[in-house]
């Protein structure tokens, strides 16, 4: 009856490319998953930057424009440090 060890060594000797990605996976669990909602996020965030910042230039609702530039500037600046954190 082969031992578990047995079974770890056989399954690393009979693909180590698969053995080395499920690791990677279990070191970091749905980092794909993450790293794609923090770039969807950011994307969002520039077109949301992008326009309130022409509303801004073109003198419509800058009372409420302005800070709504704002926030899309710290969302963006929020996904990118956490992408930048993975």
């Amino acid at each position: 009856m082969p031992t578990s060890n047995s079974n770890k060594t056989q399954f690393k000797t009979k693909d180590p490319e698969k053995y080395a990605r499920l690791k990677a996976e279990l070191d970091a669990p749905y980092r794909g998953l993450r790293k794609f909602i923090y770039v969807a996020f950011a994307v969002s965030g520039f077109i949301g930057a992008f326009i309130s910042l022409t509303k801004i230039i073109a003198g419509q609702n800058i009372g409420s424009a302005f800070p709504n530039f704002a926030l899309q500037l710290g969302i963006m600046v929020l996904m990118i440090w956490l992408f930048r954190l993975e």
